[in-house]
């Protein structure tokens, strides 16, 4: 449970208020001092309120979020930095706060320690050694004291861009659930057909009763789609409507959408808060440990993967060939053979294989064949794309989001190796080809994604009405945090083929790796190349700037809490 340490004698309702309130004491004092730092999306220079420990220091990066907003880095003690989220008072002055409804709310009247310490993060990595930095941290997330909209003020929408994907139903319904009886918001608006659907298409009002049963059904009750973002149209579209809660489920493109509707709501000085929840069936998205809906994926991969075993085992030399999901990442491919146990071969496209000669892959598939009788062989979307001889013609093609179209590459190694065995005639073979993406897209989402969205959805909540805005919220080693976009946005997360997973894998499989020694030692140095160059761009990025004197108002604060 989120928590901090507030002092409570007793559960009972009258004790509630008091619990929920209570001053801070000298030990764990908070310090709240005006940082003034400029953003390249405004002509002046904004007072921000920043809540940190007086002991770390406070800097405003130089580095640009896409050439515009400036990057909140916040150093401390032993290599301790804190990516922080961008906050409504790092642009709107002055800013009223409210007490926070929950502090009222019977269903807590329970809980203790409920709101999250102002000082609490999460660190990025948590395997470290004795000598070495403390390294990134990301801000907590959950409910704050202070809240900087009133439940009447609060008017949200909620938009579902890019894919289908298990669990979008989930994060809707729980989003309106937060903000209804959480936080007591009546004005909830659904945005249909993705980001066109702010100024192209209807809107639909969001109730509880409206909502209550939708995480039992797949895809998205708002409906989606690909592209249509036009971020002048957009903003204009919730300017005029009087919206100051925006809530957007979608990969990294959409929150690439996001990332630039914050930057023109920011510019434009208005009161909005802009929040992304990740959304990517292939778990591409760096930073969080996974996207809501992958679990159900790989559960539902398991299926497709049996019934390939069972019709490979019941005929003589038979192959069966599954393609899953994973366009530029293999994690379901990959999880679903280690659950699984059934597959001898699986594909993805961080690892490249080849065809012909020793060691290839038609060598490995005779050579299981001889063995077992039949094979079971996983492919990720994305694999062998190098391979196909249309490639070519397709790499300069994308969808309507920016992605490259890829070939069937199932289709395309199935005809492979049939041909292949016809040419050779050394055995005669069966192969059965499955193809079941959109199946698993479109199923609900199992439990341990349904709570996983749950946590998601009211923790995006909680800090809107906190008042933080350009972030995401995602799961980091295992805690809720509030992540900038551009963390999430500046790459994806890919397999690493010389991490010990894959050698799990491997093992697993008995497969051939396709890769010969000086191919490994070259990506790890390709590996070590490129993390030398990230860190020495964040840096870079976190010099510090010149910190304001703030022992005056250190004085100020140890005054109010002797009070």
């Amino acid at each position: 449970m989120d928590s901090v340490a507030l002092s409570s004698p007793s559960p009972s309702p009258s004790s509630l208020k008091s619990r929920f309130l209570q001053k801070p004491s000298q030990n764990s004092k908070q310090l709240s001092s005006s940082v003034s730092f400029s953003s390249s999306s405004s002509s002046s220079s904004s007072s921000c309120s920043d809540f940190r420990s007086p002991t770390k220091a406070i800097s405003m990066a130089a580095a640009s979020n896409n050439g515009n907003s400036q990057r909140k880095i916040v150093t401390g003690p032993a290599g301790y930095v804190l990516e922080d989220v961008p906050h409504l008072s790092d642009y709107i002055p002055d800013l009223p706060t409210y007490p926070n409804p929950l502090q009222d709310n019977p269903a807590y009247s329970v809980v203790k320690q409920y709101f999250v310490h102002v000082d609490d993060t999460v660190p990025q990595k948590v395997v470290v050694h004795k000598d070495s930095p403390r390294g990134t941290h990301f801000r907590r997330a959950g409910p704050r004291q202070k809240v900087y909209f009133e439940s009447d003020e609060v008017y949200a929408c909620i938009v579902t861009c890019g894919g289908l994907c298990p669990g979008l139903n989930t994060v809707i319904r729980e989003i309106v659930y937060s903000l209804y009886y959480m936080y007591g918001v009546k004005r909830v608006l659904g945005i249909d057909g993705g980001y066109r659907g702010f100024y192209a298409k209807n809107t639909i009002a969001l109730t509880p009763k409206g909502v209550n049963d939708i995480h039992k059904r797949g895809g998205t009750v708002l409906g989606t789609s690909r592209g249509g973002h036009d971020t002048s149209k957009i903003v204009d579209s919730i300017q005029d409507r009087g919206i100051n809660q925006v809530y957007i489920i979608g990969g990294d493109g959409t929150q690439k959408g996001a990332s630039v509707i914050y930057e023109e709501v920011r510019r434009r000085g208005l009161k909005v808060v802009v929040a992304g929840i990740p959304k990517t069936i292939d778990n591409d998205i760096p930073v969080i440990d996974r996207s809501f809906g992958f679990d159900t994926a790989v559960e539902e991969a398991q299926r497709a993967i049996n019934a390939a075993h069972v019709e490979a085992e019941s005929s003589e030399n038979c192959i069966g060939l599954v393609k899953l999901m994973g366009r530029y990442s293999g994690f379901i491919a990959m999880y679903a053979t280690l659950a699984s146990r059934d597959v001898d071969c699986c594909l993805i496209p961080e690892s490249p294989f080849y065809l012909e000669g020793h060691g290839g892959l038609f060598e490995y598939i005779e050579t299981r064949l001889k063995e077992n009788g039949h094979m079971v062989i996983v492919i990720a979307e994305g694999a062998g794309q190098d391979l196909l001889a249309e490639s070519i013609r397709s790499a300069t093609q994308q969808d309507a989001s920016g992605n490259k179209l890829l070939q069937d590459v199932g289709l395309w190694l199935s005809q492979k190796i049939k041909d292949h065995f016809a040419k050779e005639k050394k055995m005669p073979i069966n192969l059965k080809y499955i193809d079941p993406t959109y199946m698993i897209r479109a199923v609900p989402s199992n439990a341990s994604d349904n709570v996983y969205c749950t946590l998601l959805a009211q923790s995006c909540v909680h800090g809107a009405m906190a008042g933080y805005t350009g972030y995401t919220s995602g799961l980091v080693n295992g805690r809720q945090t509030y992540i900038p976009f551009y963390r999430i946005i500046e790459k994806q997360h890919h397999v690493v083929i010389t991490d010990r997973m894959w050698a799990r894998l491997l093992s697993s499989t008995n497969q051939p790796s396709f890769m010969n020694p000086k191919d490994v030692i070259e990506d790890k140095k390709e590996e070590e190349l490129l993390t030398q160059i990230v860190n020495e761009d964040k840096k870079e990025e976190e010099l510090p700037t010149k910190i304001p004197d703030i022992s005056t108002e250190d004085n100020l604060v140890k005054k109010e809490i002797a009070a």
